[in-house]
């Protein structure tokens, strides 16, 4: 009972949905604005760039927050990782917005610093990289996540929460979410038709 308690609650925080909460307090609702979807990305094209990174920050410290609680509190050891994996579907499949939401990236970000610091921040690094040199967010995100799908079979990297089978499948098939999550984005990439966001000079307008 205690850990349905846990699975839900997480659940509940990772849906409430900060970019769409953003942009209405500062009278644009995202879902009807830019790509109309409700995630920091899309706030930062439609709201403006530090309300952006707002809502991004928010959206990791919803996956990071509950997972530490759970590290300190939880009283079964795999408690933490279940809790990060519904703060990210709850993110993905918001319960107060008919089950629609962002793509999961930010939440599974804040999950990972708090489960695998040492692995998440390789991966943070390959996104960064690839964002720099293409100025797609979508390709560093896909990129991330395929990585991140691959290296949790690993003993390396800060994996060592990650050896157990069920472990693997749950922060592997995260990874995979997010990509299909992005399936979208890959189609108009694949077409050359993905705009771009730029963090500094030329505003962007990547349609995510």
């Amino acid at each position: 009972m205690t850990e349905t308690l846990w699975i839900a609650g997480a659940y509940l925080i990772g849906g409430i949905p900060f970019g769409y909460l953003i942009g209405r307090m500062r009278g644009v609702d995202v879902r009807t604005a830019g790509s109309k979807n409700i995630g920091a990305t899309n706030v930062f094209r439609t709201v403006g760039k530090k309300w952006g990174l707002l809502a991004f920050a928010c959206d990791v410290l919803k996956g990071l927050v509950p997972v530490l609680a759970a590290r300190q509190w939880a009283p079964r050891e795999w408690l933490p990782l279940a809790v990060g994996v519904a703060c990210v579907v709850g993110h993905m499949l918001t319960p107060y917005m008919r089950f629609k939401g962002g793509k999961g990236v930010a939440t599974a970000f804040g999950m990972l610093i708090a489960l695998a610091p040492a692995l998440v921040g390789v991966a943070f690094a390959i996104f960064a990289a690839v964002f720099a040199l293409s100025n797609y967010i979508s390709l560093g995100s896909c990129t991330a996540a395929a990585f991140l799908s691959v290296c949790v079979w690993f003993p390396v990297l800060g994996t060592k929460g990650f050896r157990d089978l069920p472990q693997c499948i749950l922060v592997t098939a995260v990874a995979l979410f997010v990509i299909w999550k992005h399936r979208s984005n890959i189609r108009r990439l694949a077409a050359g038709e993905e705009n771009k966001i730029y963090l500094f000079g030329k505003r962007g307008d990547a349609k995510k």
